[in-house]
This record gives structure tokens, C-alpha cells and sequence, in this order.
């Protein structure tokens, strides 16, 4: 029963989150596009927003790239240059310092999101879901650094980016790649699964919308009102 169920969690699940991911952003795309917004709150209440808002956004960015090219670069290509017990030393501090920008920025958000009146009235169930799901996520992510500190060689590692390419690249029994970790890896991969298979029903839709055409936009002009009001 345990062995079926690490299957299905490990195994078929990811697949599960991907289709939904991918054909509800599609979806939403196409019947929603009115909804298709970060929702931004800060006209409503700007305080702390100048701290918190770059810490977040500057850490999770470099969380989701780094597991991008940590878990799906294949360890023949870094093997030449770094060696596996390296690269996760070298990912313990990056990710740490970035897990802990994360936290801080995500937990005021949160803090603020469920506290200040305004933002409090204008929040859906969705938005205060998700921002529970990213800290309580982030949080599960800096708890998996005292266990990595016990295996410095990088096996574990290896284990992990073994079952994301396994997923990626549909190769056969994945889950069992994640056989005899610690449980705070497997929490901390089922509420990031979890993360991306709620991703197309929640403000995170607006990440797929990178603001590139600001690059070659024209400039808009804007004429200010003189003192007569003409």
C-alpha cells in the first residue's frame, strides 16, 4: 500500500500538476484574460511593501531557477568543472541566502494580507492560499538544509535531480529515485507539486506575462494639469 502510494505521489502526480498547469494557463488565457493580473494591493496599502516585495520576488526567483538548472542538468555536464558534493554546498548557501529573502518578504506579505483592512477585503480565498503555500513551501525548503548537511557528498542531491529529470524526460519509475529520503524532502516536493498544480487558478498566471514589450514601447505623454485647471 505505501509503495503504491509513493507511486502515485511521486510518480503520477507530477504529471497531474504539469497537464493542469499548462492547459488551465491556456485555458485561462483564452476565457479569462480580465483575470489574467497580479492583482496588485499596493495602492491599497503601500506599507512595508518597498522591503518586502523585493525580497520576496528577488528570492524566489532565485530559488525556481537554481532547482530549474540544479535538478534538470544532467551531472555528466558540471561533473568536469564542480563535483556533486560541491554543487550542493555551493547550493546550501545560495538557496539558504535566497530561502531566507523569500521567507522574510513572503511572511510580511502574508502579514499584511491577512492584517491591514483594505488588503484584507480586496483578498480572495485563492490569494491568501497561495501566499500560505509559498511561505509555508520556502519554509520547508530551509528545513531541508540541517539534513543536507548531513550527506555533504551530494547523493541525495543526485537522488532528487535523478527523479526530476526522470519526470521530465518520462523515463520510467521515477518515484523510486526518492526511495529512502528523509520526509522532509517528500513534504517539501508534494507542496510544490501541489504549488504548480493550483498555479493557473491564482495570481501566479501573471509570471507568464514578463513585461518584454515594455522594452520597445513607446514613450506615452502625460501633460499635467497647470494651476487654473486647463
Amino acid at each position: 500500500m505505501m509503495h503504491y502510494l509513493h507511486t502515485l505521489l511521486f510518480g503520477l502526480y507530477p504529471y497531474v500538476a504539469g497537464v493542469v498547469f499548462l492547459v488551465g494557463s491556456l485555458l485561462r488565457y483564452d476565457h479569462g484574460q480580465y483575470t489574467w493580473k497580479t492583482g496588485s494591493s499596493q495602492m491599497l496599502s503601500s506599507r512595508r511593501m518597498r522591503l518586502a516585495s523585493p525580497l520576496f520576488h528577488v528570492g524566489i526567483l532565485v530559488i525556481f531557477f537554481g532547482h530549474l538548472v540544479g535538478l534538470l542538468t544532467p551531472h555528466w555536464v558540471y561533473a568536469p568543472f564542480i563535483s556533486a558534493g560541491n554543487k550542493q554546498i555551493m547550493a546550501i548557501l545560495v538557496g539558504g541566502i535566497a530561502g531566507v529573502m523569500c521567507l522574510v518578504g513572503g511572511a510580511m506579505l502574508m502579514h499584511r494580507r491577512f492584517t491591514d483592512p483594505r488588503v484584507k477585503a480586496s483578498s480572495t480565498f485563492s490569494d491568501n492560499l497561495i501566499i500560505v503555500l509559498l511561505v509555508v513551501q520556502v519554509t520547508l525548503g530551509l528545513l531541508t538544509i540541517p539534513a543536507a548537511m548531513h550527506h555533504l557528498d551530494g547523493g541525495v542531491m543526485l537522488k532528487l535531480a535523478d527523479w526530476a529529470q526522470a519526470i521530465v524526460f518520462f523515463q520510467g519509475n521515477a518515484a523510486s529515485h526518492l526511495e529512502g529520503l528523509g520526509f522532509i524532502y517528500h513534504i517539501h516536493i508534494f507542496i510544490g507539486l501541489t504549488i504548480v498544480l493550483i498555479f493557473p487558478f491564482t495570481r501566479l498566471v501573471h509570471v507568464w506575462s514578463a513585461p518584454l514589450g515594455y522594452l520597445g514601447r513607446r514613450y506615452q505623454i502625460v501633460r499635467r494639469r497647470d494651476a487654473g485647471g486647463h
